[in-house]
């Protein structure tokens, strides 16, 4: 996969500033991607976007293919007749720099049922045309998705493998039944995901017009408690009762002495090989309808994955188990060409890993943040770089760089100051500049490390139950001097891309550049 060389910023929509509690695809989203194309980035990266349960994770999701109703703009509906200004007026009081998901989950959903009547009673006649075009494109994941949704509500909200045998075992009568008695929720469920689709879809034409490509996420593993192992029990290890045989996780290693037991149902690899690998080839083309390049987590679980007993408490009684390996890939570019994947290959990664990865051409990822623990053979120091691999100077899941780099051992700041040859005085932005100048294609900053937030602003602590996934920005930190300083790195490094000027304005105000853009 041949990637031009460019730089980018990781922001999930969740952090866009806004006035409902939650980022959302209005106008703080067009606004996002004029500061992107004023400051040289062509590319956007984001977590998954598919819709969160228990813990609010984007990488705990109902379904794979479906999008996120909380990222739903609700003055977006407002502007097109769905909602009235009464339906707003009685909004909490957010916070604006966290996501209090207790709060923001009942107004969203209360907010979005009114739009979903007004939808019913009074959508104009082209809406409604867009909506039946939707679902008949979509049908063959939203039907599986919004019966599921519809179910799990009337089951109060308890697991699918909890429900009544009838529609637990997909007894075609039962889900007939279900249909009928659920329609007017099912119908919900698929309205919110049209309107999700056609305001991210939206948002996406925008920044790619403007010469700015999307990275999102696969995470390779599906939650048990989604459409996708409900709708396809014959694709993953389940007993007869639904419940899972196997599960993933990792084994112990240095951080951890009992691993880390994920609880995801595994594939039955072999079956899906049987049917031509069609649900993965469904996924990625669902997922490209989204995206302009995917990042897939856990990689190395295509080569083989750590399979844990599900009856085991922790990840220590597994085993490694071959994954699919070459024949997926060969089943995927047979059916959508060259993919535009980036492989997340961080921690310990074989040989067969790397095989897997090279002959696919796929660009592996280089954290910053793992760089300076070691010697000059660490192999995330940039000097270690093959162009095919994308830079970051820190994830989702480590702290902010600034934090990082307070807590880290004083051997670790050390190196990072001999590297560097700086002292601790902006430290952040020079690690900056250490990723956009490597030679990597693709060089990825969290917006916290452009704004040199601390560990106060971490977007996820990997086995922290609770308190992730809130963290949102406020306008005025996008501070008037970034957008050039990170279009000057741009420039200096090669990554603005050919024929792009140097001095490209940053638009300050969103509606005059869709006005002049005549959206």
């Amino acid at each position: 996969m041949d990637i031009e060389r460019s730089a980018g910023i990781l922001l999930h929509p969740t952090s866009l500033p806004g006035p409902h509690g939650v980022g959302a695809l209005g106008d703080q989203a067009f606004r996002w991607v004029d500061f992107l194309e004023a400051a040289g980035q062509r590319l956007w990266q984001v977590l998954p976007l598919g819709p969160t349960g228990y813990g609010d994770s984007p990488y705990q999701s109902f379904s794979a293919f479906a999008g996120n109703p909380y990222l739903i703009d609700l003055d977006r509906l407002r502007e097109e007749g769905l909602l009235a200004d009464e339906d707003l007026a009685e909004a909490p009081e957010f916070p604006d720099a966290r996501v209090d998901f207790g709060a923001v989950i009942p107004f969203k959903l209360a907010a979005l049922e009114r739009a979903f009547v007004r939808f019913q009673e009074a959508a104009e006649p082209s809406l409604r045309d867009e909506f039946t075009e939707f679902v008949r494109e979509q049908g063959y994941w939203l039907d599986d998705f919004a019966l599921f949704m519809a179910l799990k509500e009337s089951h109060g909200g308890r697991s699918w493998n909890e429900w009544e045998e009838g529609v637990r075992r997909r007894d075609r009568a039962s889900l007939s039944h279900a249909r009928k008695q659920l329609g007017e929720a099912v119908r919900r469920h698929e309205v919110w995901q049209f309107l999700f689709y056609r305001q991210w879809l939206e948002v996406k034409r925008y920044a790619n017009e403007r010469g700015i490509a999307i990275i999102g996420d696969i995470p390779i593993f599906v939650s048990f408690d989604s459409a996708d192992t409900w709708a396809n029990p014959q694709l993953f290890h389940l007993d007869e009762e639904g419940n899972a045989t196997v599960i993933a996780g990792v084994p112990p290693d240095y951080f951890s002495a009992t691993g880390q037991r994920w609880g995801n149902p595994l594939y039955r690899w072999q079956r899906m090989a049987q049917h031509g690998f069609r649900w993965w080839i469904d996924r990625f083309r669902s997922s490209l309808e989204f995206f302009d390049l995917i990042r897939v987590d856990h990689f190395r679980g295509f080569e083989a994955y750590w399979e844990i007993p599900a009856s085991e408490a922790t990840a220590v009684k597994g085993r490694w188990v071959r994954g699919p390996g070459q024949a997926l890939f060969d089943a995927l570019a047979d059916a959508l060409g060259d993919l535009p994947i980036i492989a997340e290959d961080l921690g310990v990664i074989t040989p067969e890993v790397e095989r897997l990865r090279d002959e696919n051409e796929l660009p592996g990822m280089k954290v910053l943040q793992f760089a300076f623990a070691g010697d000059a053979s660490d192999p995330y120091l940039p000097h270690n770089f093959s162009r095919r691999s994308a830079v970051y100077t820190g994830t989702h899941d480590n702290d902010t760089t600034l934090g990082w780099y307070l807590s880290a051992p004083e051997s670790e700041r050390d190196m990072v100051r001999r590297y560097l040859a700086h002292g601790d005085e902006g430290i952040v932005w020079e690690l900056i500049r250490l990723a956009t100048a490597s030679v990597a294609d693709i060089a990825v900053v969290p917006l916290q490390d452009v704004m040199s937030l601390g560990g106060e602003a971490r977007m996820n602590t990997p086995g922290k139950a609770s308190g992730n996934w809130g963290w949102r920005f406020r306008p005025e930190q996008l501070e008037p001097w970034m957008a050039p300083q990170l279009r000057e790195m741009a420039t200096l490094y090669g990554r603005l891309g050919a024929g792009e000027a140097a001095d490209t304005p940053y638009r300050q105000s969103v509606t005059e550049s869709r006005v002049e853009e005549g959206s």
